[in-house]
C-alpha cells in the first residue's frame, strides 16, 4: 500500500527548490544553509522553525530530529563545474559534503540512517579528478550500508532552461523489482564512471529506471515579463551586443528582425582571447548561474516585428526558468535574487525524481524499517 506522506531533511538548501520539487506529499524536518541571503528567502517562503541556519560542520545528529525518510544534498559546486577551478573534494566549497556526510555516519551510529540520500551536483562530479571524486563518494555511501547509482537530468526536458545536473541516488535496502533497467537518463558520462569503480563496489552499484517525462510544451518567449514592465537596453546598447557577435551569431539575430516575435539569450564569452557574445534561437535559456558564477549574467535579445531589442534578464524571469511559482518570495534586491536562483535545482526534476523513483525506493523498504521510520518522525 502506498504511503500518503514522506519526511526528508534538505541540506544546502539555499531557497528551498528540493522542497518545492518535493511538494505537498513532503514534510520537512530539518532545512540547513549557510548563506544568509539563502536562508532569509527560505525563512520567507516557508518559515523557520525547522531551519538551522549556520555552517553544516557545526550541526551534530542531535539537531537532526526524527528518522527522516530523505536526505537531500545539494552540495556546493563550484569545484566540479567546469566554469571553475575542479579541484574537486579537496577544494574549499565542495568539501562542506564531508560536514553532511558526518552528519549521515552518525545517524547511522544511531539507527536513524534516512532510507534514501540524493546528492545533486554538477555534471563534473563524474570527472572530477579523473573519476577519484566519484569513486570516494560511491565507496563513502557503501561504507555506510546504501546501494547507490547515477543519473544525469538536463532541465531543459522540463523547462525551457538547459541546466545538467547529475543525481546520485542511495537506497539502503535491495534493488526493488521494477526500478532498475535501462533510462535514457543513463548517458554516456555516468555509464562511463561507473564502468571505472573498482570491482569492489560492482554490488552495490544501480542502474535506476527512471522515465523521460512528456514533451515540454512552454519555450522561453512564453516566461517572458511583459515588455512595458522592464527596462530594455537603448539602440546604442543594443548595437553593443549585437557588434560582439560572430558573424554567424549576428546573422541568425539579424535575420529575426522580420519574422514572427522570437527570443533568445546572449552570454558574454571569451574566446580567442576577445570578448564575443554567443546567442542561442533554440527557445531554450543557458544555464542560469550566480553573479559569481563563471560567466556574465545573462541577457535577452528579442526579435520581429520589424526590430531587435535587447535587456537583462529579470530575477523572476528567472525564477519561472527554475519551476517556481509565481508567488514564491525573491529577494528584493536583483543580485540577490539572482544567487538563491542560480544556485538551486529546478523543481521540476525534483518532482519527477520523487514520484518515479525516490518515493518508490522509499515504499520498497521493509516494513520494520518503515514502521521506525513513521514512529521517529
Amino acid at each position: 500500500m502506498s504511503r500518503t506522506g514522506f519526511t526528508f531533511y534538505e541540506f544546502f538548501a539555499g531557497g528551498g527548490m528540493a522542497r518545492l520539487g518535493l511538494g505537498d506529499a513532503w514534510t520537512c524536518l530539518l532545512a540547513n544553509d549557510f548563506d544568509p541571503v539563502k536562508t532569509r528567502t527560505y525563512a520567507a517562503n516557508f518559515g523557520e522553525d525547522h531551519l538551522k541556519a549556520g555552517d553544516v560542520f557545526a550541526l551534530t545528529a542531535a539537531d537532526l530530529p526524527g528518522q527522516a525518510d530523505l536526505a537531500w544534498a545539494s552540495s556546493p559546486c563550484q569545484d566540479f563545474s567546469l566554469a571553475g577551478s575542479r579541484a574537486g573534494l579537496a577544494g574549499g566549497r565542495s568539501s562542506a559534503f564531508f560536514g553532511f556526510w558526518s552528519l549521515m555516519q552518525a545517524l547511522s551510529a544511531e539507527g536513524r540512517a534516512p532510507g534514501v540520500i540524493v546528492i545533486e551536483n554538477v555534471t563534473g562530479l563524474l570527472t572530477a579528478n579523473g573519476g577519484a571524486d566519484f569513486t570516494a563518494l560511491c565507496r563513502a555511501l557503501a561504507d555506510q550500508g546504501y546501494a547507490f547509482g547515477a543519473l544525469e537530468i538536463d532541465a531543459r526536458l522540463f523547462i525551457p532552461q538547459s541546466r545538467p545536473r547529475v543525481f546520485v541516488i542511495a537506497h539502503r535496502g535491495p534493488a526493488p523489482k521494477g526500478l532498475t533497467g535501462a533510462s535514457p537518463f543513463q548517458t554516456r558520462a555516468v555509464s562511463d564512471a561507473r564502468d571505472r569503480l573498482p570491482k569492489a563496489l560492482a554490488k552495490q552499484r544501480r542502474s535506476w529506471r527512471l522515465a523521460a517525462p512528456p514533451p515540454r510544451n512552454t519555450d522561453l518567449i512564453a516566461l517572458l515579463e511583459d515588455d512595458a514592465a522592464v527596462a530594455w537596453h537603448d539602440e546604442a546598447a543594443t548595437q553593443r551586443w549585437l557588434s560582439l557577435m560572430a558573424p554567424a551569431h549576428r546573422a541568425a539575430a539579424e535575420s529575426r528582425r522580420h519574422g514572427p516575435r522570437s527570443a533568445g539569450t546572449m552570454f558574454r564569452r571569451m574566446r580567442g582571447g576577445e570578448q564575443r557574445v554567443e546567442v542561442r534561437f533554440d527557445g531554450v535559456a543557458g544555464c542560469l548561474r550566480t553573479p559569481r558564477g563563471g560567466s556574465s549574467r545573462q541577457a535577452l535579445l528579442v526579435a520581429g516585428e520589424g526590430k531587435v531589442s535587447t535587456r537583462l534578464l529579470t530575477a523572476r524571469e528567472g525564477a519561472r526558468l527554475m519551476g517556481l511559482p509565481e508567488d514564491y518570495r525573491l529577494p528584493a534586491a536583483q543580485s540577490a535574487a539572482l544567487k538563491v536562483i542560480g544556485d538551486g535545482v529546478a523543481a521540476p526534476v525534483a518532482a519527477h525524481l520523487a514520484r518515479e523513483l525516490i518515493e518508490p525506493l522509499i515504499e520498497s523498504l521493509d516494513p520494520g524499517a518503515r514502521i521506525q521510520t513513521l514512529a521517529a518522525e
